[in-house]
């Protein structure tokens, strides 16, 4: 039986679409269906059911996926048992919030590029909604959101929140706490609308019976950051990068009356039991974020299948 045939159905099976498969293994469509016929006339039974347009897998491709995913994760072992190093260039494709770009991303990157030189990455930045589903149609392996990525086969692991703080001009340093009141009559900054930092912001004006006061939404960092040095009006940032830009920036911290909810973060990311290099590359990644996290308030769950 064909490794690579059984890599494929696979990821058809996680995936549900031949299409992002072929794309995933930078196939052709033909290629890919091939190797599943091919399977399928060696097995002697239907792996997928073609009947109409809903992708599913028929009782028999049920059954075949476990042994499938036990023949590569075998594969992998066995790599890792007799093959020496691996040396060839691995791409790793990872996606995060801009919150996380601005606190350790960048030190997860040179950590994982002096541990592994040949390692080559393609970062992606955006929102949460954007960064989960591209990672659920398997366009990234690994991302770091503000909600877990649901998909059959993702791995999911919440990692300790970052509190969030109101940041304001430099000028302000030093100030003591800001009443809801002072706070009310700067305008209020946030990350653009629909985010998770934008909708808690209005949840905590609503439970502190804020209910028509404006709120701008900025879609990047270094814009909101700008924005308050202009002295436009206060932002809400994750405390790590709040620090961290005070240091570049005529930016401070800000001590107010009104808390807001730490920023939750998920690492979600797929398994891969027939790339173990990919797989190491992953772990490595998630022990970098672990540890980066550690000093954040709420200590993260176990990971857990979605």
């Amino acid at each position: 039986m064909n490794l690579r045939f059984v890599e494929a159905f696979v990821w058809v099976a996680r995936l549900k679409s031949i299409t992002r498969t072929a794309e995933k293994l930078f196939l052709t469509q033909s290629a890919v269906s091939s190797r599943i016929a091919a399977l399928e006339e060696e097995l002697g039974v239907p792996l997928i059911d073609r009947r109409d347009r809903v992708f599913r897998l028929t009782n028999a491709g049920t059954r075949f996926l476990d042994y499938a995913e036990r023949l590569l994760a075998l594969q992998r072992d066995v790599k890792r048992e007799l093959s020496g190093p691996e040396q060839l260039p691995l791409s790793l494709r990872v996606g995060g919030i801009e919150t996380v770009l601005h606190t350790w991303m960048i030190p997860l990157v040179k950590a994982l590029k002096s541990k592994k030189p040949h390692l080559e990455f393609e970062l992606n930045i955006e929102m949460t909604h954007v960064l989960n589903e591209q990672v659920r149609r398997g366009g990234l392996d690994l991302v770091f959101s503000a909600e877990p990525a649901l998909g059959k086969g993702l791995i999911n692991e919440a990692l300790p929140p970052m509190e969030v703080v109101f940041v304001g001009p430099a000028c302000m340093a030093g100030r003591p706490t800001l009443s809801l009141d002072e706070l009310l009559a700067s305008e209020l900054l946030t990350f653009q609308r629909g985010s998770q930092p934008h909708l808690t912001l209005l949840d905590s004006l609503r439970q502190a019976g804020v209910a028509d006061k404006r709120v701008h939404t900025i879609s990047s960092i270094s814009g909101l950051v700008k924005l308050v040095e202009s002295g436009l009006g206060l932002a809400t940032l994750g405390r790590d990068a709040a620090e961290e830009l005070t240091l570049r920036h005529d930016i401070a911290v800000l001590d107010c009356e009104m808390k807001l909810p730490p920023l939750p973060i998920f690492a979600s990311y797929w398994s891969y039991p027939a790339a173990p290099a990919l797989e190491n590359a992953i772990a490595d990644a998630l022990a970098f974020a672990r540890e980066a996290t550690l000093g954040n308030a709420g200590a993260g769950q176990t990971s857990s299948n979605s």
